[in-house]
This record gives C-alpha cells, structure tokens and sequence, in this order.
C-alpha cells in the first residue's frame, strides 16, 4: 500500500512540473527584401502604412539601431543563417545571377545552420521564399536543416510568371512549379499551412519574401490602394509594400487563431537598405543605398517580439545586427552555444529583459570589397564607394579617405570628423584591421568573369 502511495505521489508530482514547464517557443523570421529603412509607418513613413508589421513593433520591441552585417542580399543571409560574419568563411559578395553564379558558390558546407541546430534539437523546420545561398542539390536548404521547402533558390524572381527564369525556377521542394499567383501572398499561405500542419509541434518558420525587391510588380487590387500617387514606379513598390505587409498580417493572425502567440519568438528585418534609384525603397534620414557601407545600406528596419516574455512597446537604441537571431532563437529554443561554434551574435534575451543594462555589441565591423566600416559606441569610420562608384569592387581595403561620423549626432553622416578626430580615427582603423586579419578573402566575385566558369562547369556537370 505504501509504495502504491508513494507511486501516485510521484505521478502526481511529475505532471504537475510537466504542466508548469513552459513549452518550447515556436520561431517566427520574418525577412524583407531591399526595404529601406524609412518606408514602414512605425520608421515613419505616413504615406504606406504597414499595421500589420508595426503590430511587431508594439507588441515587442523596435531597435532604430538595428543592421545587417553585408549592404546587400546573400551575404547577409549567409550571416543569418548562421550567425558569423560571413567574411570568415568568404561569403562576402552576390554570385551575379545564376548563368553567372561560378560552380562553387552557395553557403559553405563547412558551417552549420539556425535550421540544422533546431532540428538537432527536436524543432520542425520550414521555409518558404528566397533563399539565395546555392544553386547546387548539396546546397538546397532541404539540405541545409529545412524539412520543407516552397521557392526559389536565386537573388530576383518575377512575382507573377513562376517560369520567367528556367534557371532559378520556384520549386516546391526540388519540383519545379509551373503556375503561382503572387510569390508575397503564395509565401505566406505556404507559411500559414505550415503552422497550422504543425500546430502541436516546436516548429522554426523561415519566411524571406522577395519584396519588395525587384522587379516592380504589384497586383491590381493593391495598385488601387495607393491611386493618389502619380509616380507609377512609387505607387507599385507601396502596393509591393502593403502586399507584404497584409501578408505578414496573415500569419500573425494564424498564430492568434492557434493561440500561439505566446509561445512564438517572432523576427522582422530587411535584408539590406533600399536601392533608391532602381525602386524608390527610402532609407529616411541615413545616408546611401543598398551595396553601400553607409548608413543607408547596412542599418534597416529591426524588431521582434514575444508576448508575456519580453516588454511590449519597447524602442531601444542599442545596436544590434542580423547575426543576433541565431543565438537568441536558440536560447530561446534551450540550445546553448558552445565557443567552439565561434559564433559572432548575441543573445539580445538578457538585454531585452533588463538583466543585461549594457550594450549587446561594442564594436560591430563591416567589409564589402574596397569599402569597410566599423561602429564602435557612437563612432563610425567608413569608407564608402567613392564617388566613381564601383560598390562590388574587388582588392585591398585602404585606409586612405575614410570618413569619421558621430552617429548619436549626425545620424545622415552629413559632417566628416575626421581631420579633427585623427586619434579616433587612428584607433578604429586599428581595431579594425586586426579583425580582418581574421577573415578569409572572397570565394567569388559578382562579376562577367564569372560566367564563363559557370557556363565551363555546367558542360562538365552535364556530361
């Protein structure tokens, strides 16, 4: 009878810290592509306005000080995915479109992924968008910790035509697909059939939408929304913009449906800073366009949230980056990183909670071909493109003309400081260079040349 009772006792017991066991949160990325930093209304813009995505924002918290570690696409996500400055393992440019791409480009299979560490750890992994990190089957993200797939493996796709490029085709897995409606909404109905197939599961939702990235393509009944502005180019990027926006709202409002929503860790960033002159995508008040080490190509729209976890409405100016996601998704998931990841991120968790009233990052470092750029506290010293251009421009960094901005003062880096600062200045170039010290040089370069290396590996793979 007594070990009867002391059986129960114990049944009792452990249900009880069962039940009180939080469950392991769900993780939402949610990534635009080419947004600037000034186009959503909580940046804002009052002319396109994006509830849906602003919902993030007052239901979490928005960094106005938030980048990305590479001023264009998949150099970003290679950072992304996996939390390291991509430089480190030669990631550093776009292939070019994909007759250019050279034979090896893609994610290096040396390093490890957000989805390959949560599926490690019991997560259902999905994504659903642009991918941009390989054309080869050894880099399909199906390959890369993705249980499921729905896309396009390239940088650009038209939104409406899924066989306008027979070279980067939309794929449901590894099967091409012949017809879509529009990639923004068709991404996200494939993101909301996922949470809703998984429901009872920890899942890990990737969500890259290629708006509102070239080319500019928007359907009618989002084009009507915006008739007061003349300019059709501007009026097409913000039916391009309200797409997504009600596409996001889409999925939130499935995680409202599955009561769901405190129990998920949802991100929204861009890519990169808008490209201006091609698609009217506003950086507000920074300085330069995408492929560009200045403000407006590197820092861009940055929130998340996760209800009755972190403060709601919060606006913090710390800076942080894109590399930030993988290790506070994992914290959050359970996962501890362990150094020999040598991972470049933060947990923002502590810092978001008020446990940690210090700064994620000191320092944060940029290098993109000729131009670098380094954020220590509230100074900048960047040196940009130059005003023959050039921005994908192979060689050495130099120090020579870089310019000195005190970003808490001149967030437009209008005022070059550094002829008055030369001991700044000097101390970081120094640190500066130590870090690229550390880096390896570029695997490919987005140039012609590329293509006929693609075009001779094609034959030989053909064979």
């Amino acid at each position: 009878m007594k070990s009867l009772v002391v059986s129960l006792l114990a049944l009792v017991i452990a249900s009880v810290v069962h039940a009180a066991a939080p469950a392991r949160p769900n993780i939402l990325l949610l990534i635009a592509d080419d947004l600037g930093y000034g186009e959503l209304s909580c940046q804002g813009n009052p002319q396109i306005p994006t509830p849906h995505i602003d919902s993030i924002a007052k239901n979490g918290v928005r960094f106005t000080n938030g980048y990305v570690s590479g001023p264009y696409c998949s150099p970003t996500r290679a950072g992304l995915m996996t939390g390291r400055y991509q430089e480190r393992f030669g990631h550093e440019f776009n292939p070019g479109p994909a007759e250019q791409a050279v034979a090896n480009f893609g994610l290096p299979l040396s390093e490890t992924t957000l989805p390959q560490r949560l599926k490690a750890a019991g997560y259902v992994t999905g994504m659903f968008g642009k991918w941009h990190l390989g054309y080869r089957p050894e880099f399909h993200p199906q390959q890369r910790g993705f249980d499921e797939y729905f896309g396009f493996l390239g940088g650009a796709h038209s939104y409406i035509d899924a066989e306008a490029d027979p070279l980067n085709p939309i794929l449901r897995g590894t099967t091409k697909v012949a017809k879509i409606d529009y990639t923004t909404e068709e991404f996200a109905r494939e993101a909301v059939q996922f949470i809703d197939r998984h429901r009872r599961e920890a899942w890990f939702c990737y969500l890259p939408f290629n708006a509102v990235h070239s080319p500019l393509q928007a359907p009618d009944k989002y084009l009507k929304r915006f008739a007061s502005i003349a300019d059709l180019r501007r009026r097409t990027f913000a039916a391009m913009l309200s797409a997504m926006d009600d596409a996001v709202g889409s999925v939130l409002a499935k995680l409202r449906e599955l009561k769901l929503e405190e129990n998920t860790l949802v991100f929204f960033i861009s890519d990169n800073g808008g490209p201006t002159p091609s698609t009217t995508s506003g950086n507000g008040p920074l300085r330069g366009f995408k492929s560009q080490t200045w403000e407006g190509g590197i820092r861009v729209p940055w929130m998340l949230q996760w209800k009755g976890r972190i403060p709601a409405g919060g606006v913090d100016d710390r800076p942080v980056i894109q590399l930030d996601v993988l290790p506070t998704a994992l914290a959050a998931a359970g996962v501890a990183t362990k150094p020999e990841w040598k991972i470049d991120g933060v947990n923002l968790l502590p810092f978001l909670r008020g446990e940690n009233t210090g700064r994620p990052h000191e320092v944060l470092y940029w290098r993109f071909g000729v131009q670098m750029a380094i954020r220590r506290g509230d100074w900048k010293l960047v040196k940009g493109p130059g005003p023959a251009g050039g921005s994908e421009q192979r060689g050495p960094v130099t120090i020579a003309g870089v310019e000195l901005y005190d970003l808490k003062q001149d967030i437009g880096e209008k005022t070059n400081l550094a002829a008055q600062e030369p001991g700044i200045v000097h101390q970081l170039a120094a640190a500066w260079a130590e870090w690229d010290a550390q880096l390896q040089e570029p695997k490919w370069f987005p140039d012609r040349s590329n293509t006929r290396k693609a075009k001779k590996a094609g034959k030989r793979a053909a064979k």
